[in-house]
């Protein structure tokens, strides 16, 4: 009996660890803000545990049948959280209640579990020896899940699959525990019948799992969705509507096919029609290869080296025809060799000097990403660059986030960087933000460009550097680094502010 019931504390914590890490993703990829949303799920799910530890003195009787009773709700709960979350996401305004009442229970029950499997252990095994199994195998149960959760389970299940799995996992446990003890469990048969229904209508579930998480994704977004998947650092979509394509990550709009020469075109040639025969260009961020097709537009180009973290959207811009027929196929050009790296760590390895470096990363509303607008990394920008190169930053708008847009720009300048700050108009996005960065203080602003721009010319560059008064800030900025984050409290307070009107 020992042997079978701490296997079940094994299961126990892998499943349980596996539910939380399914509900901090899942809220990272919903809410944003990964570091937050990891945070509050951690605390709230040991708090819950510490609940449960404390409601287990008032179970005196029947343990056993109350452990596999629990065992089963823990399934159900545990099991479909995923799929409830998904689908009452575009549903229920207060989401958040939701997914901090399914990981309280959860949380709760699972703290209700190990103490009462102590207790039922506890005149069968010397205390010593209890105490020193059931956490053993508990510690190694929670090992075993934050493993193979992000190498494993997120990128070949996804999120719907992994908690019905485990909640299959979490019901087979009780169900051979009601045959192997049945003398010692109340009405075993109707646990076995529960036991069963449970598994089966999560196997239905998990056979149904890519219609679900559609049905979900239609509630979602207004247009068709046409491809999605999650890969270990974002969920990816995109949708189809009668005039245009839009990617999606983390529900975050990154382009709309219509306008996007506009947001790209402005990143690009203000850069490499200012420079005199470019030819080594780094890439950081831009998985979709929609800058890389703008800069492949120069005869000078011999090498573009692109950085981004996420392999599964490079590999999707590179073989998906509906997309690679907007990126041109940028990203199968001999001359552009792609590393799926984390851009910050690859740039400290980094030894080499660009005349270029094109930097489109998501907009700074997480830690994660921050970080990569510190002065930190800047720092790793201007070692990089080239003594007559220029660099630019997508910047977010300066007409929502001001504070945010000047605080990179003096980031940038903290470093040792000459700056030129510069907008236009994206009608997906509204008014948008860039920055140019330089170790020269002169900026010739070009009079001509490549040929076939459908946006940019000498009359719209112009414009572009000039900012009106509503995009200024006189707030005292302070410099991002890495110790304080500065630039998400602005961003995440100033993109608040302009979605509650």
């Amino acid at each position: 009996m020992p042997l079978l019931l701490l296997l079940a504390v094994f299961v126990i914590a892998t499943c349980g660890l596996i539910y939380e890490l399914v509900a901090g993703t899942l809220a990272s990829y919903l809410l944003g803000d990964s570091i937050m949303q990891f945070s509050t799920i951690i605390g709230v799910y040991l708090f819950a545990m510490g609940i449960g530890s404390f409601l287990s003195k008032y179970f005196n009787k029947n343990l056993l049948t109350w452990f596999v009773k629990i065992e089963f709700l823990v399934a159900l709960i545990g099991g479909f959280s995923a799929a409830i979350l998904f689908v009452l996401f575009p549903l229920a305004s207060s989401f958040r209640i939701v997914l901090y009442f399914l990981v309280f229970l959860t949380g709760t029950l699972v703290g209700l579990e190990i103490p009462i499997l102590m207790r039922i252990l506890k005149d069968k095994v010397e205390f010593k020896e209890l105490v020193s199994q059931v956490f053993t195998f508990d510690y190694i149960g929670a090992l075993l899940a934050s493993i193979i959760f992000p190498l494993v389970l997120v990128p070949y299940l996804g999120l719907i699959r992994t908690s019905l799995f485990f909640g299959i996992l979490n019901a087979a446990v009780g169900f051979l525990l009601c045959f192997k003890f049945e003398q010692e469990i109340r009405r075993p048969m109707f646990l076995k019948i529960t036991a069963v229904a449970i598994i089966l209508s999560q196997l239905v579930a998990f056979v149904l799992s890519d219609r679900i998480m559609n049905f979900s994704e239609t509630l979602t977004y207004n247009d068709h969705v046409i491809y999605s998947t999650s890969s270990p650092y974002q969920r990816i979509v995109v949708t189809r509507n009668k005039k245009e394509l839009r990617l999606f990550l983390n529900g975050n709009l990154q382009f709309a096919s219509s306008d996007e020469y506009r947001y790209h075109e402005a990143l690009v040639h203000p850069v490499m029609a200012a420079l005199h025969q470019p030819e080594n260009i780094l890439v950081l961020g831009g998985g979709d290869g929609l800058a890389v097709r703008e800069l492949l537009k120069y005869n000078s180009v011999k090498k573009i080296t692109l950085v981004d973290l996420d392999a599964a959207m490079t590999k999707l811009f590179t073989t998906n025809p509906m997309l690679t027929a907007i990126n041109k196929g940028a990203l199968q050009d001999g001359r552009v060799t792609v590393f799926n790296a984390d851009a910050f760590q690859w740039m400290r390895d980094n030894q080499q000097q660009f005349d270029a470096i094109i930097i489109d990363f998501p907009d700074p509303s997480s830690f994660s990403v921050g970080k990569l607008y510190s002065n930190t990394f800047y720092k790793l920008v201007y070692k990089a660059l080239a003594q007559h190169g220029i660099a630019v930053i997508q910047s977010t708008s300066p007409y929502v986030a001001p504070k945010s847009y000047w605080c990179i720009n003096k980031t940038l300048e903290s470093v040792g960087f000459k700056t030129i700050p510069y907008h236009n108009y994206v009608p997906s996005f509204g008014e948008w933000g860039y920055t140019m960065a330089m170790k020269d203080s002169i900026y010739n602003s070009p009079t001509q460009f490549v040929k076939g721009l459908r946006f940019l010319n000498d009359a719209t560059m112009q414009q572009m550097l000039v900012f009106p008064q509503d995009m200024t800030t006189t707030a005292s900025l302070v410099v991002n680094k890495l110790n304080n984050q500065e630039l998400v409290q602005y961003f995440e307070a100033e993109w608040n502010a302009y979605l509650q009107q």
